[in-house]
């Protein structure tokens, strides 16, 4: 039983013995690499750029109040369409007191006149009748009562106008009813019933009761860096493509190109605009974020292979051509001539030929 023993552990030893010999041989023979190749052909090249921003409505409008005061009712609201001069809220005024004081005070005045006019006016009328007084002295009387009658009614509109913001003479064009200025889509409405609003003047923008803008005319907006803006002009071709729509590609052209920068993160950007036709059955929305492909030159049917495949020395670029691959690969080296890259093809303008076999990328073995 011993013996067994001893020939099963000296079987094991001389296993251990003999697979550590196999494996440091192994490790010991030089690696051949092995590389994929690469056939030389004819490919379409483009150089493009990619421009982010957002889609907008070509035209977007501020909807402000012509008078201070508070918001008494709301009629629309974000989402829904609005024609031109239909009315979107309704202010209940604030009446300034020194305002309300004096026209009260022109309502008082005016009465007084009326009254007398109205006085001096009947005493004249009977006076004409018994042929006291001539026809010129009473007609003066009855055009002194009905400008009497005129103030009157002027000083109560416009009493009128300072306590509700309504002109007694013409309520349809209140400035109280905030009407839109435009057809559209109503984007925003950034005040409720309740808040306070001002007016536009010189010292401030006033309030925006409403933005409003027709979303079938958009445009896209975006920045591109200055290394790349003197290589486009107005009434370049673009595609545009929406991060929230997938599979959805927007031919367009390039129409503005903003003729001063604007410093963004350490980088000089210069603005552009595209327009676009809104695709049918496309809900395309205001702030969307796109993205903007500009074709900056392009190769039609290029000499080409991977640019991975090719090394780079100093001025010189070179690629290496199969000559055998068994049993091993066999490479000689040859210089080239490049010309357009789009980031992973190359144009070859000298040093290959369509068909040939070129080196690419060391294969990695798995472990």
């Amino acid at each position: 039983m011993k013996k067994v023993f001893k020939w099963v552990c000296i079987a094991i030893v001389a296993l251990i013995f003999i697979g550590t010999f196999v494996f440091l041989y192994q490790k010991s023979q030089p690696k051949i690499d092995e590389y994929e190749i690469c056939t030389v052909s004819l490919k379409d090249i483009e150089k493009s750029t990619i421009v982010t921003g957002k889609i907008e409505p070509r035209d977007e409008v501020n909807i402000k109040p012509q008078i201070s005061g508070i918001i008494a009712e709301l009629y629309k609201e974000a989402g829904q369409t609005v024609k031109k001069d239909e009315v979107i809220a309704k202010i209940k005024v604030i009446p300034d007191m020194g305002s309300l004081s004096s026209a009260e005070n022109r309502v008082r005045l005016a009465e007084i006149k009326l009254k007398q006019a109205q006085t001096d006016f009947d005493r004249i009328e009977r006076l004409y009748k018994e042929k006291v007084i001539s026809a010129e002295d009473y007609e003066k009387a009855s055009n002194a009562l009905k400008e009497s009658k005129a103030e009157m009614a002027t000083a109560k509109d416009a009493l009128n106008i300072v306590r509700e913001g309504v002109s007694l003479s013409n309520a349809q064009m209140s400035t109280t009813l905030i009407r839109s200025t435009v057809d559209g889509l109503i984007l925003n409405v950034p005040v409720k019933v309740g808040n306070s609003v001002i007016l536009s003047n010189s010292f401030n923008d006033g309030t925006t009761i409403a933005t409003v803008a027709d979303m079938t005319k958009l445009i896209f907006r975006g920045n591109i860096d200055e290394t790349e803006v003197g290589r486009i002009v107005e009434g370049m071709p673009v595609t545009i493509t929406v991060g929230a729509i997938q599979d959805l590609k927007i031919n367009g052209q390039l129409e503005y190109i903003s003729p001063k920068a604007v410093e963004s993160n350490g980088a000089n950007q210069f603005e552009i605009k595209a327009s676009f036709k809104v695709p049918e059955k496309s809900t395309l929305r205001s702030g969307y974020g796109a993205n903007a492909s500009i074709v900056l030159d392009k190769v039609k049917k290029a000499v080409s292979i991977p640019e991975a495949a090719l090394e780079f020395s100093g001025d010189s670029i070179f690629a290496y051509i199969l000559t055998d691959s068994v049993p091993v690969q066999k490479f000689t080296r040859r210089q080239v001539k490049t010309g357009l890259s789009d980031g992973i093809n190359i144009e070859i303008k000298s040093g290959l030929k369509v068909g040939e076999k070129v080196r690419g990328i060391l294969k990695v073995e798995e472990e």
